[in-house]
């Protein structure tokens, strides 16, 4: 998969989002990179650990939004918004937000709100939220469908605004974590001070973050006090450091005013962060000769990280140096053979390469991605093109159908459905998820006009 890019975000979660900050569905993504996602799943591990909680049960995703918030909806992901992220001065910092979050779920606040849903699970993974994959895994589209219309009724009760009890609570064991991690505690004190004063502003003009974490002059001195008592073993933070460095660099890279972002550097500074920062730089500039050669020194400091080489991969293929890019993502994959972003790239380069033998090799490469992480669009809409090629059309508008599931376009979902259960052999597997989707779909459209 791409190095970094943009998935459109499940539109029924953005019902959830609304009762927090007035954006619209088109304004926010989800960012998936493998680098920064791998970055933070380090930053966020000793917090989870001490939490009492899985990391490797517990995904930390970016929203693209620029207003800073953090927030969970269920016990497996915690998402961040890249406003926050870019505010961040320290890897204790968003260690900090990490453990407020996860003492959320670690206190039981999460599983609380989904019983108050009416016993509804509301998200046991991301793409649930749309239903659809409750459908595809069960059997049960009415499930699929309860699920979705579930989520849009609990974002209407503010589903995810905390109490100040439980905002208390997560404090204190959100303190306790990071503590137990050797982070610094008082790094925390300095996150909810970037909010301070907010609580007398309007509705509004409130910052998202106090608007589902309710923030008090009280609430402030009460975290002041867990934070001194909690305080005094802090470990050496310097890999810490060194991981956000290297997530926030690349995040500005992306998001920020490319020059505005290199001229931030020293000329004497040819360090690997400083020098992945130009070459994404200049890689947004279209001068694809000066970021390789920045991508060159990088890897010239650590040839066998495959997130940096994902990166020369992603450059490559947007160059449309496509021979190139596939040898490059096929020593990412090689670095980290499990990371279904990227074994999806690596699919699209076999795509963009073209030949019959490269082509049914993206097939399977697609597929073992789609079973790492069914729920990325664009690895859906690069699977159906390699199911075309390969003369399968039933299960291109299946995975056709599925992708505009995703993205909330159910109409165009139910028209793929219908297509790929006509297609596919009666009483198949697939034809049977084209019916479950297509069930939903029509279930999701008959709510969508009784609400209207």
């Amino acid at each position: 998969m791409q190095a970094f890019f943009q998935i459109p975000f499940f539109r029924l979660l953005f019902v959830l989002l609304l009762c927090l900050q007035p954006f619209s569905a088109r304004a926010a993504s989800l960012i998936r990179d493998p680098d920064i996602e791998q970055a933070l799943h380090r930053l966020a591990t000793p917090v989870l650990v001490a939490a009492g909680l899985n990391p490797g049960r517990i995904q930390i995703l970016l929203i693209n939004d620029k207003s800073m918030n953090a927030f969970v909806i269920d016990q497996n992901h915690i998402f961040i918004h890249t406003g926050l992220m870019l505010r961040m001065k320290s890897a204790a910092q968003i260690q900090g937000v990490i453990a407020h979050e996860a003492a959320h779920i670690a206190n039981g606040h999460i599983t609380q709100r989904i019983v108050l849903a009416d016993g509804i699970s509301a998200v046991a993974g991301i793409g649930v939220i749309l239903g659809v994959a409750i459908a595809a895994s069960t059997g049960r589209p009415d499930a699929g469908a309860a699920v979705a219309a579930g989520v849009a009724s609990s974002a209407q009760r503010s589903f995810l605004t905390h109490t100040r009890a439980e905002e208390a609570s997560a404090d204190q064991s959100g303190f306790r974590y990071t503590a137990s991690a050797g982070v610094d505690p008082a790094a925390m004190i300095e996150v909810l001070n970037l909010f301070k004063g907010q609580e007398v502003l309007g509705t509004s003009r409130q910052d998202a973050y106090v608007r589902s974490h309710p923030l008090t002059s009280q609430r402030l001195r009460a975290a002041r006090g867990f934070a001194a008592a909690y305080g005094g073993n802090v470990k050496d933070s310097s890999e810490a450091d060194y991981w956000f460095a290297r997530a926030k660099s690349k995040l500005a890279a992306f998001l920020q005013n490319p020059q505005a972002e290199r001229r931030k550097l020293k000329a004497s500074d040819t360090g690997e962060i400083a020098q992945m920062v130009r070459a994404i730089t200049y890689h947004r500039q279209a001068d694809a000769n000066k970021a390789l050669s920045a991508m060159n020194s990088v890897l010239a400091a650590r040839p066998n990280d495959p997130y940096y080489r994902e990166l020369q991969a992603q450059i490559l293929m947007e160059s449309r140096q496509f021979d190139a890019a596939l040898g490059a993502y096929a020593m990412a994959l090689n670095g980290a053979p499990r990371n279904a972003i990227i074994m999806a790239g690596y699919g699209r380069a076999l795509l963009a390469a073209g030949g019959s033998e490269n082509e049914a090799k993206a097939l399977n490469v697609l597929i073992k991605a789609r079973a790492l992480d069914g729920q990325d669009p664009r690895l859906l809409r690069d699977l159906a093109v390699a199911y075309a090629k390969a003369k399968q059309p039933g299960m291109a508008s299946l995975v056709t159908a599925e992708r505009f599931a995703l993205d909330g376009k159910f109409k165009d979902a139910a028209i793929h459905a219908k297509r790929a259960a006509d297609q596919l052999p009666h009483g198949s597997t697939g034809a049977r998820q084209a019916q479950d989707i297509l069930y939903t779909a029509e279930r999701l459209d008959k709510k969508g006009k009784k609400r209207n």
